[in-house]
């Protein structure tokens, strides 16, 4: 059975655990043609990495990405690529506490009941670790979607980190990439920092809510039904570790207006219709309009946390357990980059569907 593919022709399979020798991922349905090397890819990678700042898991793993296969002479052949990423500083030792116990809100409980068996060193598959694998995929579609659809660009940012609320008046793209929070403003950073600070030197952990937005995404991705391209961006999102909700345009906002307050009214404008307002979030019918595709999500707090929970071991005995080991005091931080790598083989694989199915007519107005 077939568990660890996402997409549909622009796919990718990723492989490996946590404490493993190493992950990573078979991308498949790549066009030809397209320059492609490993430094490409790991200037996503790196944006991912761990160990990059002190609000990060401390492990140390450069995250160097090797192509095996897939191009030549710098472009994609259209065959398989396999991209590998050893991992180089697993601490299992730090597990061992945990061997015989199960982390109150974290998958460990769930893993033995579905397989009865789980792999307790950082958590296997459903350790964050797997995430550097699709991330490494998403460069591959990045490169193809710059070939593709030059214009198009996805941008994540934080909007939320517990009790902390991105202003949107002192809204600033520019700034996303100078501070550890992917924070478009950079004079809440301080205060950002002393915050999460205060979190993890209480032995703590502390949620986030990040926004995607998608810039340049031609009208016509998608289909209705079983092909929508909310549907399967949202389940992108979700697929992430740790990720608890998702909406896209108003989203969950959208039960408290009428039907006045959401329609997105149209007029015709120089180029082609022109949207007066994006409550739908730039998805209309699971297609897309050309509009901005704007998407939130919410990720849980980390569940590993030195504070003393109350839970169970294999034996069915009542415990308290502390769980050691380096992890992100809100992993909500890296989930930007994750995002980003995910929307891109969403964006990408209906991109690919479109043409094959539609050829890339569209309807004329006007």
């Amino acid at each position: 059975m077939n568990l660890n593919t996402f997409g549909r022709v622009f796919t990718f399979t990723t492989w490996g655990e946590s404490h493993g020798p190493a992950l990573g991922a078979t991308v498949d349905g790549c066009p030809p043609g397209i320059p492609l090397d490993a430094a490409y890819i790991q200037k996503f990678l790196d944006r991912r990495r761990p160990g990059t700042s002190k609000f990060t898991t401390q492990r140390q793993e450069p995250d160097q990405v090797r192509i095996l296969s897939g191009t030549f002479e710098g472009r994609t052949t259209g065959t398989p690529i396999q991209l590998v990423i050893e991992n180089t500083d697993q601490r299992s030792k730090d597990y061992g506490e945990i061997a015989q116990a199960f982390r109150p809100g974290h998958a460990d409980i769930a893993y033995h009941l579905k397989y009865g068996i789980r792999d307790y060193r950082g958590g296997g598959r459903s350790s964050a670790r797997e995430t550097a694998a699709r991330v490494a995929a998403g460069g591959v579609a990045q490169a193809v979607l710059r070939e593709l659809v030059p214009e198009l660009t996805i941008t994540g940012y934080m909007v939320q980190m517990g009790e902390m609320h991105l202003d949107r008046a002192n809204f600033d793209a520019a700034e996303i990439a100078n501070n550890p929070f992917f924070l478009p403003d950079a004079g809440a950073v301080p205060a950002w920092e002393d915050y999460l600070n205060a979190i993890r030197k209480a032995q703590n952990s502390v949620g986030a809510a990040i926004e995607l937005l998608i810039r340049g995404c031609p009208p016509g991705l998608g289909a209705p039904v079983y092909a929508k391209l909310d549907t399967d961006l949202a389940a992108a999102m979700m697929s992430i570790n740790a990720v608890k909700g998702v909406e896209i345009g108003e989203g969950m906002a959208a039960a408290a207006l009428t039907g006045t307050d959401n329609a997105d009214e149209i007029r015709m404008g120089n180029d082609g219709p022109r949207f007066l307002s994006n409550h739908a979030g730039g998805i209309l019918g699971g297609i897309s309009t050309g509009q901005d595709i704007v998407l939130r999500f919410a990720v849980k707090p980390t569940s590993s946390i030195l504070t003393p929970r109350r839970t169970i071991n294999q034996r069915g005995e009542e415990i308290e357990l502390v769980t050691k080991g380096r992890h992100d005091p809100c992993v909500g931080i890296r989930a930007v980059p994750i995002a980003e790598a995910m929307a891109a083989c969403v964006i990408l694989d209906h991109l690919l569907l479109d043409r094959a199915q539609t050829g890339g007519r569209r309807g004329v107005i006007g």
